[in-house]
């Protein structure tokens, strides 16, 4: 006979599908809402773009949602636009373990967009093919926004009560001198348009090519010094939500990011992208192709963002913020999210493959055999070169540790780095 402590005890045991089935309710009230729309205005036909709201981190699942974003300014033609948006998404979630948890599969995004980028690259490369693309990759997961770039398309986030801040970086040359000094470093030249008399017009561009970007998706007549290999960063919102705005540089061109935010406040997504094309038009003209994207991310219960605190206080709480950035608190944390504060998850826009792709443990393998951390390729033990392997940027690393490459991938990685001339030739 049990005794009377022992059915009470079996009297509060819940069944293992309850728990589940508590925990995918308890998921789904805290995941915001996603609200999206776009709009565009075509002069060339090079933009493309990707909405897809459906992705599952496991196939089946729903409450393993994610959304995804896309925008693809092409260049030289659209085949690399149109590539890129067909491909780029498979090719980084391939890049991904599997059997990982919602926070573990966050934390591997950043070196999955890494690979697919440089995957999508190569892989439209060998079709032989001289267009390219810049490409602005957003994956919204929860609250969680993590952002993946190449060239100047923009993404930047109006957080509400946080301010506007941008999520990408420009790779153009012109404005952006690290990236200049990298391309000479790795035997392209930088310069302006040469006319008759010497007389030089125009912003930077790398030569041979001429192309104004210092990295990109494509562009095989250029040098594999313009890498595919993405800036990322990573935030995670507050509960009051945020609006993202994806645009290609038809929009960033004609407006700033602090004008495009708030032009179309307080209107929903779709009117909100029409309202931006809009305003890029009545200030520059139909120059170049124009496409905006704004996605909402609204808390669960749809309700009013609160209200900001009296102007003082904000002001009082900035200087205060200043001065503590280095030292915050829970308590802090929680008094700024509060009002809207972003918290930054990750942040990274090295071009050295050695460096984004990171450590893996010697032990690392699947089914037996290596994977080329780039290409998905099996290989044999003794086939696999480590990304690490003669690398002088990080003196920590091994070349006997992964993650391994196979060796047209490694071939591709000297080149981008100007450690051999690109093996690909246009005639």
């Amino acid at each position: 006979m049990e005794s009377r402590e022992e059915r009470h005890k079996h009297h509060d045991l819940v069944p293992l599908a309850a728990l589940i089935n508590r925990e995918l309710r308890n998921e789904k009230m805290e995941k915001p809402a996603v609200r999206y729309g776009s709009a565009a205005q075509s002069r060339k036909g090079e933009d493309y773009f990707l909405m897809k709201t459906d992705c599952q981190r496991v196939p089946g699942n729903p409450s393993t949602s994610f959304a995804v974003f896309g925008i693809f300014d092409g260049h030289n033609g659209s085949a690399a636009a149109i590539f890129s948006r067909d491909h780029l998404l498979n090719y980084v979630l391939n890049a991904m373990p599997r059997g990982l948890g919602r926070d573990e599969w966050l934390h591997a995004l950043p070196r999955a967009l890494v690979a697919g980028f440089v995957k999508t690259d190569k892989e439209f490369q060998s079709k032989g093919k001289t267009s390219g693309t810049t490409a602005t990759f957003v994956i919204i997961d929860g609250w969680t926004v993590t952002v993946a770039s190449v060239g100047d398309s923009r993404c930047i986030l109006d957080a509400q009560g946080g301010g506007v801040s941008i999520l990408t970086v420009d790779h153009r040359l012109e404005e952006n001198a690290e990236e200049r000094e990298r391309v000479t470093a790795s035997g392209g030249e930088v310069g302006r348009l040469s006319i008759f008399g010497g007389t030089e017009i125009g912003p930077l561009r790398c030569w041979p090519g001429g192309l104004c970007l210092s990295r990109s998706i494509g562009d095989m007549d250029v040098g594999e010094f313009i890498v595919p290999i993405p800036y990322v960063k990573q935030v995670k919102l507050s509960s009051t939500g945020g609006r993202l705005i994806i645009a290609s540089d038809g929009i960033w061109d004609a407006v700033s990011s602090e004008t495009a935010a708030k032009a179309c406040r307080g209107l929903p997504a779709e009117l909100a992208a029409r309202l931006v094309v809009k305003e890029a038009l009545r200030t520059r003209g139909l120059k170049d192709d124009t496409t905006c994207i704004v996605v909402d991310i609204i808390p669960p219960d749809n309700k009013p963002p609160p209200s900001p605190p009296p102007k003082k206080y904000n002001k009082l709480k900035a200087l205060f913020f200043r001065k503590n950035s280095g030292k915050s608190t829970n308590k802090l944390a929680k008094k700024l999210s509060a009002v809207g504060i972003v918290e930054e998850l990750f942040e990274e826009g090295s071009a050295m493959l050695a460096e984004r792709l990171g450590n893996d443990e010697p032990s690392a393998q699947t089914s037996g055999l290596f994977m080329c951390a780039v290409c998905q390729a099996d290989l044999a033990p003794n086939e696999g070169i480590s990304v690490h392997a003669g690398s002088i940027f990080s003196a920590s690393s091994t070349p006997w540790q992964g993650p391994f490459l196979c060796g047209d991938c490694r071939n591709k990685k000297d080149a981008m780095e100007g450690k051999r001339p690109s093996g690909i030739k246009v005639v």
